[in-house]
């Protein structure tokens, strides 16, 4: 049965604290080589060394005690850089997504506003727009389906488009102030 030895744990503190000395030298050398900076690499040696003499016990053998440090100085080095990143204020950036609240709701009113007005029109001319603007179908396709001459057709279609362009005519200035994209808003109604 082993005894206690209060010496032999006094001379063990003793050569470890000894070997966290020695080391001083190593860890400012590599401190140096990180950080290019030597009153930054003398913090962190000093750091590192203070954290390794308060946590001694956690050292287990005097031959590695170098690796040790050197673990602790790796982390005083990621602790450094936790501390220093620089931060961005997100309220700084300007958004660059055109796809933002108030575009979402500025295209939300348009919708409204094109069923609605859509939904005054007379039905042959409800028909006929929803067929070519919204569906997209040709002037002969719409023909055949409403079972009309395609000169109905065009103009049913024309009196269609005066009759909300004079609806839609306060939205269509300021949308046109703005003028972000190409594509005919009544085709966009999904």
């Amino acid at each position: 049965m082993a005894t206690f030895n209060p010496l032999g744990i006094l001379s063990r503190n003793r050569k470890l604290k000894k070997s966290v000395g020695e080391c001083r030298p190593r860890l400012y050398r590599l401190a140096c080589s990180w950080t290019h900076d030597p009153a930054l690499a003398d913090e962190l040696t000093q750091e590192a060394l203070t954290k390794g003499l308060k946590n001694l016990a956690q050292a287990r053998d005097p031959e590695t005690i170098d690796r040790w440090l050197f673990s602790i100085l790796s982390n005083c080095w990621k602790d450094h850089f936790r501390r220093t990143r620089p931060t961005e204020n997100i309220d700084d950036y300007v958004q660059q997504d055109s796809n933002t609240p108030e575009h979402q709701l500025e295209q939300q009113r348009l919708k409204h506003s094109i069923r609605n007005a859509i939904a005054e029109l007379p039905m042959a001319q409800r028909q006929t727009i929803t067929l070519v603007d919204l569906e997209g179908l040709r002037y002969t396709e719409v023909s055949e389906i409403l079972q009309i001459p395609i000169g109905t057709v065009m103009s049913r279609l024309c009196r269609a488009r005066k009759a909300l362009a004079g609806k839609l005519l306060d939205y269509s200035k300021d949308r046109h102030n703005q003028e972000t994209d190409k594509i005919n808003p009544i085709r966009r109604i999904s």
